[in-house]
């Protein structure tokens, strides 16, 4: 594996460091005036999800890691346990719901996800950025309310809150963004 200087991480990077792995979330180069410059680097672990603080000189050599990207299908859930199925080989992966975190509802059936392994190991999933979704549950219009940036709330058939504008209804399909948790557009 590549070793980097300590000032050529970037946010994004996957970096080995104290035996485990850890994403670079936010990097700042900070040139004090007295002493050397060196980057204030922001970690988070890929493994439990433990963030850190950490400064890197432009000397020290961290080790840089490269994650092979799969796109896999969802088949199905059991037992707080997720299944995919590698396009490919038609090999199957169970992985614990909580590595979606809160993105979980956003997960529907036969769903094209890219899931991030360092060896054999799964250490990401990453759901496509926009899902279609119904609004379940919303206020009527309020005749007269059309104030550009007024919106209402309305609940998903996968149970998650957002904000809709005013003229999107109950039992209309939208596009959500599954980063944000916002509406983008209908459907």
């Amino acid at each position: 594996m590549p070793k980097i200087n300590g000032n050529e991480i970037r946010p994004g990077n996957v970096l080995e460091h104290e035996g485990s792995l850890w994403g670079a979330v936010k990097v700042d180069h900070v040139k004090p005036g007295k002493g050397g410059a060196f980057a204030q680097v922001e970690l988070k672990n890929l493994r439990d999800g433990r963030k850190l603080n950490e400064r890197f000189r432009s000397a020290d050599k961290v080790e840089r890691v490269r994650l092979d990207q799969k796109d896999q299908q969802f088949l199905f859930e059991t037992d707080g346990m997720l299944t995919f199925m590698d396009s490919e080989t038609y090999e199957q992966i169970a992985l614990p719901v909580d590595i979606l975190g809160d993105r979980r509802p956003f997960l529907q059936d036969g769903m094209v996800v890219h899931i991030e392994y360092y060896g054999e190991e799964a250490l990401n999933v990453t759901l496509p950025q926009k899902v279609v979704c119904k609004v379940a549950e919303t206020e009527p219009v309020v005749k007269g309310q059309t104030a550009a940036n007024s919106f209402k709330p309305a609940i998903l058939d996968n149970g998650v809150r957002v904000m809709i504008p005013p003229f999107v209804g109950q039992d209309e399909d939208i596009v959500v963004n599954t980063e944000l948790f916002e509406y983008v557009e209908r459907a």
